[in-house]
């Protein structure tokens, strides 16, 4: 296996920012998942909308899309990037919401980071809103799962 390189390093070592003026814009778009693992009663109280502080998937929903607009401010050398589409789905199991971030640009640079943190700052404020619920909830499972677009091309994690 080789050595990874990491772009985000120059010559001495030290940390920068990617000059990506010479990439080709193209049609970019990144899948991201986590899961918030809560009691079945918390899970319940979502679905019932009978938590004291409102409606948690339409919150989460929100906080995710502003999340992938602010990516570039939360994450230090990530560019900021003019974002065609952000969607956050929200499923609610037994015992588990399932949280997915579909971000889309046409770009220079990929929407890895963004679909990411739509799904953690989703994540975040679910627990936010039900904390006082379930302090127990855990928030994992966070992942990439698809992207397609630029020079590394398309990804897809195995199921």
């Amino acid at each position: 296996m080789s050595e990874p390189t990491f772009s985000h390093l120059n010559e001495s070592g030290q940390a920068h920012m990617v000059n990506v003026g010479g990439k080709e814009i193209t049609s970019r778009r990144a899948v991201a998942r986590c899961n918030v693992q809560m009691s079945p009663a918390t899970s319940a109280a979502i679905t019932s909308a009978s938590l004291p502080k409102g409606d948690v998937i339409a919150t989460a929903r929100i906080a995710g899309i502003q999340a992938a607009k602010k990516t570039s401010e939360l994450i230090p050398l990530c560019h900021p990037l003019m974002l065609s589409a952000v969607t956050v789905n929200i499923s609610v199991g037994e015992g588990v919401v399932a949280i997915e971030a579909i971000v889309e640009t046409t770009g220079q640079t990929g929407v890895e980071m963004e679909a990411l943190t739509a799904c953690s700052i989703a994540a975040l404020t679910i627990y936010d809103m039900c904390k006082s619920a379930d302090k127990s909830m855990v928030i994992g499972e966070l992942a990439l799962w698809e992207k397609s677009g630029g020079r590394s091309g398309t990804f897809q994690r195995p199921e």
